[in-house]
This record gives C-alpha cells, sequence and structure tokens, in this order.
C-alpha cells in the first residue's frame, strides 16, 4: 500500500507592525524628552548663581504744588 496522505503547513510571520509603531512612539517621546530637559522651558536656570530680578530705585522729586 502507498502513502500518498502528505500534510503542508504554511505559517506566515508577518506581524501587524505594532513593534515598529511603538518604537516610533517611544523614539519620538525620548526626542520630545531630550528637548524639553536640555533646550526648552524644563531646563531651568541653574547655571545662574545670581537672582534673576534686577531692582532699580527710581526716586522722584515731590513738587509742591505753586500758590497763588
Amino acid at each position: 500500500m502507498s502513502d500518498d496522505h502528505h500534510d503542508t503547513v504554511v505559517v506566515d510571520r508577518g506581524g501587524s507592525g505594532a513593534g515598529i509603531i511603538v518604537a516610533v512612539i517611544l523614539v519620538a517621546l525620548l526626542l520630545i524628552g531630550g528637548w524639553y530637559f536640555f533646550f526648552g522651558p524644563g531646563a531651568g536656570s541653574t547655571t545662574n548663581s545670581g537672582p534673576n530680578d534686577i531692582n532699580v530705585n527710581v526716586e522722584l522729586p515731590s513738587v509742591a504744588p505753586q500758590s497763588s
């Protein structure tokens, strides 16, 4: 008796691209975080050791009204 029965299994390992999407989102978050901490508002002013305020005292002369 001859056995001509063959099973063929085809496995497709092509993904939906979810890993690439997650990787792109992570890279974008890292770039945004790097910009925020190094160049943006999160950079802070720790390099400036003095105060950021400049106080200028202006004294105006007091002029009394002239009597008539």
